[in-house]
């Protein structure tokens, strides 16, 4: 098994859709379990960093793939989002 660390959203749909393939699933088989259309389903794989949390973990499910969090070795040098907060707000 391959873990995949992703660190920007932009790395999101080129990862979906490996996993989709991977699955041997078509977009429309995916959107079909998922619940959505098919252009649906090519929209979310396009542009991942607009899609809800969870849809994106319903996706997840779909394919076999879990999210795993852990704490970065090193933190980044610079947060991603200069307005974010470097703790969670939970």
């Amino acid at each position: 098994m391959t873990d995949f660390t992703v660190r920007t959203s932009e790395q999101l749909p080129e990862l979906l859709q490996a996993f989709r393939k991977q699955a041997g699933l078509t977009q429309a088989e995916a959107a079909l379990r998922l619940g959505v259309t098919q252009q649906t389903l090519s929209a979310l794989e396009r542009n991942a960093e607009k899609v809800n949390a969870s849809r994106l973990m319903r996706l997840l499910s779909i394919l076999g793939v879990e999210l795993v969090l852990r704490k970065a070795e090193q933190p980044p040098s610079a947060p991603p989002d200069s307005t974010a907060s470097s703790r969670p707000n939970w």
